[in-house]
């Protein structure tokens, strides 16, 4: 199946039944067989196929059987299936599906950190925990890609655990473990991109707005991991989504580009803050430096020098209700004032919550429980 220009991880997954019988899927919620037409155990390059990050990536990835599938990027999900996973998030926080029930009971989730993280931790093991699951952290004593070979850690993982979640930082490690993994793999975060936040954050400006359709979101910093997944995004939701970046610290070129021929977001990569943020919905930030970046900070405080999210620059976007969003964890009084962070506009708590929600509503779909 080719969506938007790319083969998605949808076009390699089996239709076979779920083999937790006993669950009941709520009213209003397809399964991928509804969605999907199977497509059986297929075998397909991986290569330029299962994300935009995907190229000049060897091997091969393999069909999961049972309905089930990765989630490497968004848009590895067509637009029909990021929009209900969205919807299956919201439902799941406010109690109207799954409300006291535990469809993962009896199944465990790896959670494989080469990359230690606050918030995806504490997401990913809460909300699986409360979907009926257990959750396990496996972090130095895994060292993947050094202490043993990815492929490796794959194929003896996938014979313990149901499904496993990765926060990397070379994306190819992520692609070689989807390729090895009998089991759904899913994207906690790599160098290249983030899908489970930005899920999170299209959560949180459903609920502050109403919708992320027809909203100009701006982003002001680094074009980083968090940009290449809002592009990512763009390609399935239109909306406007503009990077404001200071000249040399651009999102990938081949991604703009991508977004842009999607045809479905209007992408602009602007160097002005003052610019960028007139008619802003949304304001994001995001640290200027991160993780195994840290040694540059003089060099990058320098070039971002003008691009501080202030309560002046949150005022210039001319609308009275514009909202704040930072993926944290955030260097308060370099990125963001403290009084940005703790206005009335910031929703950064709000969205930080909204991981585990978004992120179970992606476990679900990946699990082919719904």
């Amino acid at each position: 199946m080719t969506v938007l220009g790319f083969i998605t991880t949808s076009a390699l997954l089996s239709t076979q039944s779920f083999p937790h019988k006993c669950l009941v899927v709520p009213v209003g919620y397809r399964t991928r067989r509804q969605i999907l037409t199977p497509r059986g155990a297929q075998r397909v390059s991986r290569a330029s196929s299962l994300s935009l990050a995907c190229r000049d990536t060897k091997g091969t990835v393999h069909a999961l059987p049972g309905g089930k599938r990765h989630f490497l990027a968004i848009t590895d999900w067509i637009p029909e299936e990021i929009m209900s996973t969205l919807q299956l998030a919201r439902d799941l926080k406010e109690g109207k599906v799954f409300s006291g029930a535990k469809p993962l009971a009896g199944l465990t989730l790896a959670m494989i950190f080469a990359k230690p993280s606050a918030r995806t931790r504490i997401s990913f093991e809460t909300g699986f925990y409360r979907l009926g699951g257990h959750a396990l952290l496996l972090g130095d004593e895994i060292g993947i890609g050094k202490r043993e070979a990815t492929k490796d850690i794959a194929r003896v993982v996938s014979r313990f655990n149901d499904i496993i979640m990765a926060r990397l930082y070379a994306h190819e490690d992520l692609l070689e473990l989807a390729a090895y993994a009998s089991v759904p793999v899913i994207n906690g975060l790599t160098d290249w991109n983030h899908p489970c936040q930005i899920m999170a954050d299209a959560l949180t400006i459903m609920e502050c707005r109403g919708s992320l359709e027809n909203q100009r979101v701006v982003y002001i910093g680094d074009g980083n991991n968090i940009v290449h997944s809002w592009l990512e995004m763009a390609c399935c939701i239109p909306f406007e989504f503009i990077c404001c970046c200071p000249p040399g610290f651009e999102p990938n070129a081949d991604l703009v580009r991508r977004a842009r021929a999607a045809g479905r977001s209007r992408v602009e990569i602007i160097h002005d803050p003052q610019i960028a943020v007139l008619g802003a919905n949304v304001i994001y930030t995001d640290v200027w430096a991160s993780m195994g970046q840290k040694d540059q900070i003089a060099e990058r405080e320098r070039a971002f020098a003008g691009y501080q999210i202030s309560m002046e620059l949150l005022e210039a976007t001319g609308v009275s209700d514009t909202i704040f969003m930072h993926c944290l964890p955030a260097e308060r009084g370099r990125e963001v004032t403290d009084q940005v962070m703790e206005c009335a506009q910031s929703v950064v708590f709000q969205q930080a919550e909204n991981r585990m929600h978004a992120q179970n509503a992606i476990m679900l779909r990946c699990l082919g429980v719904v």
